[in-house]
């Protein structure tokens, strides 16, 4: 079994930069939802995706490296927010279903 949870193994893949993004942006996107509103919850999540990627998981060397690594982040920024939504009807308004009771 595992003695631990999260390790630089797992951090330096798709699955693990995903759901350390998720963790990171669920935990801070109140304060950044509150002092600039929703569309910047998504540019918050492509920086934090961003970093981890540059930080845990560099592709390559020189300009090459730096596309691929904002090309991982992209997509893990789709993964992270559930980038069928964002990606298919961005404008969508969520509304709540009214209870009988």
């Amino acid at each position: 079994m595992y003695d631990n949870f999260m390790s630089l193994e797992i951090l330096s893949t798709f699955a693990g930069i995903v759901a350390a993004t998720s963790i990171i942006v669920q935990f801070s996107k109140s304060v950044i939802k509150k002092n600039f509103g929703d569309s910047f919850v998504r540019l918050y999540t492509f920086i934090i995706a961003l970093i981890l990627n540059f930080v845990f998981a560099k592709t390559g060397s020189g300009i090459q490296g730096i596309i691929l690594t904002i090309i991982n982040a992209l997509m893990v920024t789709f993964a992270a927010m559930g980038g069928y939504e964002v990606f298919s009807d961005p404008m969508a308004q969520k509304q709540r279903v009214k209870s009988k009771y």
